[in-house]
């Protein structure tokens, strides 16, 4: 079982709808996050520990990410995506974007 972690900004749109998309995943225990303070459910260092594989939406995630818990990253895999905040929760466009780019990640076949 790979432990997958999703992070955005406010943790609404972007990285719940990748939670969600990956959950079915039987290989996968996924879960998301947000960095800003108000996010509905904030990064913690017990999250970051928890996680084998770190998913961030955008490269200020990653450096907000370093620069916030640094020392809860370590030996940890953080892979920036690139998607944009454009996208509605379940959009169907961010849907294939995620399937299109998470799975090279994830080393597995589904």
């Amino acid at each position: 079982m790979k432990r997958v972690l999703f992070v955005c900004s406010q943790n609404r749109l972007r990285s719940p709808t990748a939670e969600q998309v990956f959950s079915t995943w039987e290989a996968l225990e996924v879960t998301s996050a947000g960095l800003n303070n108000d996010a509905e459910n904030p990064v913690t260092p017990e999250v970051l520990q928890w996680a084998e594989l770190i998913f961030v939406m955008e490269k200020a995630h990653r450096n907000k990410l370093q620069k916030k818990f640094q020392p809860y990253l370590a030996g940890k895999r953080v892979v920036c995506l690139n998607i944009p905040d454009v996208y509605e929760f379940m959009d169907p466009l961010l849907v294939r974007l995620l399937q299109a780019k998470v799975p090279p990640f994830l080393g597995l076949a589904h």
